[in-house]
C-alpha cells in the first residue's frame, strides 16, 4: 500500500498526521506521505486518515 496526499487539495487541518504520523507530516506547510511502501501495522490508519481527510486529499494505492 502506497499513500498520496493531493497538495493542491490539502487545507493543512493536520487530521491525518493526528492519525498516523508515522506516514503523514506536515513539514512543509500542506501534508506529505512518506514515498515508501507502507508496512502492513500501518493501513488501518492510513485508510482512517484517507476516510477523515475533509477535503479528500488522500489517495491510496493498493
Amino acid at each position: 500500500m502506497k499513500a498520496f496526499v493531493d497538495e493542491n487539495v490539502c487545507i493543512s487541518c493536520g487530521l491525518c498526521e493526528g492519525v498516523c504520523s508515522d506516514v503523514f507530516s506536515l513539514d512543509t506547510g500542506v501534508a506529505v506521505a512518506i514515498e515508501c511502501e507502507i508496512s502492513s501495522d500501518l493501513e488501518d490508519s492510513v485508510r482512517e486518515a484517507c476516510d477523515g481527510c475533509p477535503v479528500q486529499a488522500i489517495s491510496i494505492e493498493e
